[in-house]
């Protein structure tokens, strides 16, 4: 199963179950210090960004490759939303063909193919920009437990790169979620999207750290890009 198909399967449940992606989205307007009027949002979900935003703006361009998230996305004679995806390099030919005043990405880029490429690609925008990307020590406890390796890139792999093309602050910031059970936990990665549509472990090995895992708590770890 695509990502993509992931999140569009749990589109119609993600609004209750994006906690920690809407905690990110406002630590990225926090550093948005003037008010934009053409703005750009790679990832952009169901429109987390565009809903948070107090300011008046003449253009958004929202893109997603999942339709269930676009469909949920607000709409009007501002907002474009394209169908897209952030690992095809002939998206950024049509993007580059507008100019945007900033750029945002909250929760999506860690799905890069090439994030080396992406980054590349984002930089020819020359605008402002405030990203989040999601890091490996995300579900660090769960990884460790189950003796499974991350597939999403360390802090450090994230920072070498950005380096190569922006002139940003970084920071990194480690969030928990608590919950009353386990089962409840579980039922949240799986209602979230946020498990990148992997599903390397047997029923058995499922039930075993359901049983095992030793927290009441999810952890995440974000990355923030910041450029002005």
């Amino acid at each position: 199963m695509k990502i993509s198909s992931e999140f569009s399967k749990y589109a119609p449940h993600y609004n209750s179950y994006n906690i920690i992606q809407n905690m990110v989205v406002e630590k990225l307007l926090s550093h948005v210090y003037e008010q934009p009027k053409q703005i750009l949002d790679l990832g952009c979900g169901s429109g987390s960004i565009c809903r948070a935003i107090n300011w008046e703006y003449e253009h958004f361009s929202g893109v997603d490759f999942a339709k269930g998230m676009l469909e949920l996305h607000p709409k009007s004679s501002k907002i474009e939303l394209i169908y897209g995806d952030f690992n095809d390099e002939s998206l950024f030919e049509n993007l580059l063909t507008h100019r945007y005043d900033f750029i945002f990405s909250a929760s999506a880029l860690q799905w890069a193919n090439d994030l080396d490429s992406v980054f590349s690609k984002i930089k020819q925008f020359n605008a402002p920009l405030a990203l989040a990307i999601f890091t490996s020590n995300t579900f660090k406890t769960i990884n460790k437990t189950a003796a499974i390796d991350s597939i999403l890139k360390s802090a450090d792999e994230i920072n070498e790169l950005q380096k190569k093309y922006f002139d940003a602050e970084f920071e990194i910031v480690n969030y928990r979620l608590e919950f009353e059970s386990t089962r409840e936990m579980f039922k949240y990665i799986k209602r979230s999207g946020v498990s990148g549509a992997r599903k390397i472990l047997s029923y058995k090995e499922s039930k075993k750290l359901l049983n095992e895992y030793p927290l009441n708590y999810l952890e995440f770890e974000v990355v923030f890009i910041y450029s002005r």
